[in-house]
């Protein structure tokens, strides 16, 4: 739970720490606005990614369902900069689907977090793999991290792709090729 004026405390030290002064007309009501952004920025700290996951539908369908291209945005914890791109999540049913809008909430509640990739990535595949009980399931996210663009080594554009796959994903070559043919950009 993002906690306001301990926020606003901190962004004024921060202002102060790289030599500004957060009291001049321009930056005066910098902490609230900051405040108020990483409350929602971190608005997914208090709430359970399975939890949107659970209105399911009874539907003898046994074939691969993939949501593509699922824009998100989140936050590097190791620089507190914006990541951003765009995941793709598949599953085969057992018994259940589920509405593809909650599998986009799910990343959304997870990506408002303090993050990494590799660790969002595998968050997503463990709340569809417990929420669903599929027989399988796979994850794909590409992003552009600022921390890699605005500082460091400062190359723009690049991306970084992460996967996980998970029982007839992970068992099964010709299954785990064609969610990655699917989801291929061309």
């Amino acid at each position: 739970m993002v906690v306001d004026s301990e926020i606003r405390e901190a962004v004024s030290d921060l202002l102060n720490g790289i030599g500004e002064d957060p009291a001049r007309d321009g930056l005066r009501d910098t902490p609230a606005r900051v405040a108020r952004m990483y409350s929602e920025l971190f608005s997914g700290l208090d709430k359970d990614p399975e939890s949107v996951l659970t209105t399911t539908f009874a539907e003898p369908y046994d074939e691969m369902i993939v949501l593509r291209d699922v824009p998100f945005f989140s936050m590097c914890e190791h620089h507190l900069l914006p990541f951003f791109g765009s995941a793709d999540i598949g599953y085969i049913p057992g018994d259940r689907i589920v509405g593809l809008s909650k599998l986009a909430r799910a990343l959304e509640i997870l990506s408002r977090r303090p993050q990494l990739q590799e660790r969002l990535t595998f968050e997503v595949a463990d709340a569809v793999e417990k929420a669903l009980d599929p027989l399988g399931v796979a994850v794909r996210i590409q992003a552009e991290h600022l921390c890699m663009t605005m500082r460091g080594i400062k190359k723009p554009g690049s991306k970084m792709v992460t996967t996980v796959t998970r029982g007839a994903f992970r068992d099964n070559s010709a299954t785990r090729a064609e969610f990655f043919d699917s989801v291929a950009r061309g």
